[in-house]
């Protein structure tokens, strides 16, 4: 007959699998948000990309469409380097239904070189997306963003229209790299409240 030995109320190392697996759960999600913000494949962001020239406002002419924008009229994005060398972000719009400014403020990080304009953007702590202008006026006076896919797609200008032939252009560059043009929105650049 074998001797019967009751367990402690508590076995500390059983805890360790439930602490690896949530510390494994953790890994995973930031592993994955660094991917998030890669360059989409075969597509290549702008070189010799000079962040003070790009600093300051621009105007969101066209978008694909998403949650954290839809319905939203003259959209703007302004940049500024943060003390600590990184990006800020102010992503602004009005809403015409709730007759109210809507203001979203993040940070960006280059992913590497500066001179490359890649970058990721966070909004929500440590979830980041990409940030990649894929074509740039010489001048600076207009851009063109994709995401981490190219469902995330935008088309910026300094001023609230582009020069004859440059959307054209753009729409072009952006159906050869992919994007779904057909669901491209050109957003209302009104001036009231600019």
């Amino acid at each position: 007959m074998r001797a019967h030995h009751p367990l402690p109320a508590t076995r500390p190392h059983r805890r360790w699998p439930i602490a690896l697996a949530g510390a494994a759960a953790v890994a995973t999600v930031l592993a994955l948000s660094a991917c998030a913000a890669r360059v989409p494949a075969g597509v290549q962001a702008v070189d010799g990309f000079d962040f003070e020239r790009y600093a300051g406002r621009w105007l969101e002419l066209a978008r694909i469409d998403h949650r954290f924008e839809r319905g939203l009229v003259q959209t703007s994005a302004e940049y500024s380097r943060n003390a600590d060398g990184s990006v800020r972000v102010v992503n602004r719009g009005f809403d015409p239904k709730k007759k109210v400014w809507r203001e979203a403020v993040g940070k960006a990080r280059f992913l590497g070189d500066p001179g490359t304009a890649a970058l990721k953007v966070s909004f929500f702590g440590p979830f980041w997306g990409g940030y990649h202008v894929v074509a740039l006026d010489p001048n600076y006076q207009w851009a063109m963003v994709v995401g981490s896919d190219l469902d995330y797609f935008w088309i910026l200008s300094r001023a609230p229209a582009l020069p004859p032939g440059v959307r054209n252009r753009l729409l072009a560059k952006a159906r050869a790299m992919g994007v779904n043009v057909d669901k491209v929105l050109w957003v209302d650049q009104g001036t009231d409240g600019l």
